[in-house]
């Protein structure tokens, strides 16, 4: 077992304290993957070595001084692989590691009675088409044969998923930097059903991300949305922008888009956040020229008003949506 996937249990509005996590990984080793909102992957190889302790002692100093630095309790799954770490997380609870022994047998014992939707990269409709066939289990879809997944699910997307049940782990940890994103939350006082305060709070959010990126001379080139709700559970989902931008209309126009995809009917929500990533300097951006008038004319007015906010405060130019109370 030599990598960890972690799940910190960050309070709703916490959400920009995982940078300070992470860096507390990257203490045990620079091999740190994060998985925002609230998670990481870490490769220990060489920690285990240096250290003299093996994966599961590791994770138990990790929750230590997550506990005692940062005051945030962790679940933590061990493999010797991405793939069977995160699947091992599913199974760990706090104080202990679920860790997913080494040997071929033991893996394939680990991984037989797991539904297939336990594979990351498996969506509903995929399980549901297996699950139709009685491959319900990673235990029965490693057994079936390959021309069988191939014909249900594709030739690629069949061998990939018949070598992830059988315990073929080819993924790897991809350090990336946690300074390549920007997030914001808009917590609720209460649990909220009314989806126009939801929107709201998405537009807030993406004016506030428009405005922080701008000063820092900044694009993104991804929209993350994160939606927690009253049970502490949490919807994720990512949009790859069709052009960079830090245009605020732009973003607010992928927040919608993201959120009304969820189709949300009646959910009590407590939290939403957004984070942008990928982020890259504005001037080696490009812009796709629109000869719009109106859209030229909505960027003028979007840096007059970054002036007017730079100089009288975060409230002094809002969109009319967001009058009167603060979302």
């Amino acid at each position: 077992m030599t990598i960890l996937c972690v799940r910190f249990q960050l309070p709703p509005t916490s959400e920009a304290d995982l940078p300070h996590l992470l860096g507390m990984l990257e203490e045990f080793t620079p091999v740190v993957q994060a998985l925002p909102p609230d998670g990481a992957l870490a490769d220990l190889r060489g920690a285990e070595r240096y250290f003299g302790r093996d994966a599961v002692e590791l994770a138990s100093v990790i929750r230590v001084r997550s506990l005692a630095l940062h005051g945030v309790d962790c679940v933590i799954g061990a493999g010797p692989g991405p793939m069977l770490a995160r699947i091992a997380l599913r199974d760990a609870v706090p104080g202990v590691t679920c860790a997913v022994p080494g040997e071929p047998d033991a893996i394939a014992e680990f991984l037989a009675d797991k539904p297939v939707a336990a594979l990351p990269g498996v969506g509903a409709a995929t399980a549901r088409t297996l699950g139709d066939y009685g491959l319900d289990t990673l235990g029965r879809v490693a057994a079936a044969p390959l021309s069988t997944l191939q014909r249900l699910i594709g030739a690629k997307a069949g061998r990939e998923l018949r070598e992830k049940a059988n315990g073929v782990d080819r993924g790897r940890v991809v350090p990336n930097a946690v300074s390549r994103s920007l997030a914001t939350e808009r917590p609720f006082g209460r649990d909220e059903l009314d989806p126009d305060r939801h929107r709201r709070a998405l537009l807030s959010a993406a004016e506030e991300i428009g405005a922080r990126l701008r000063a820092l001379e900044k694009v993104c080139r991804t929209l993350t949305l994160t939606v927690r709700y009253a049970d502490r559970s949490a919807t994720t989902r990512s949009r790859a922008l069709t052009e960079p931008t830090a245009h605020s209309p732009a973003l607010t126009r992928a927040a919608y888009g993201m959120y009304e995809a969820l189709g949300l009917q009646r959910a009590r929500v407590r939290a939403i956040t957004l984070r942008a990533e990928g982020l890259d300097p504005a001037d080696r951006a490009s812009h796709q020229l629109t000869f719009d008038p109106v859209d030229e004319k909505v960027r003028r007015i979007e840096e007059v008003a970054d002036r007017a906010r730079a100089k009288f405060g975060p409230r002094a130019v809002m969109p009319g949506g967001l009058g009167g109370a603060a979302a």
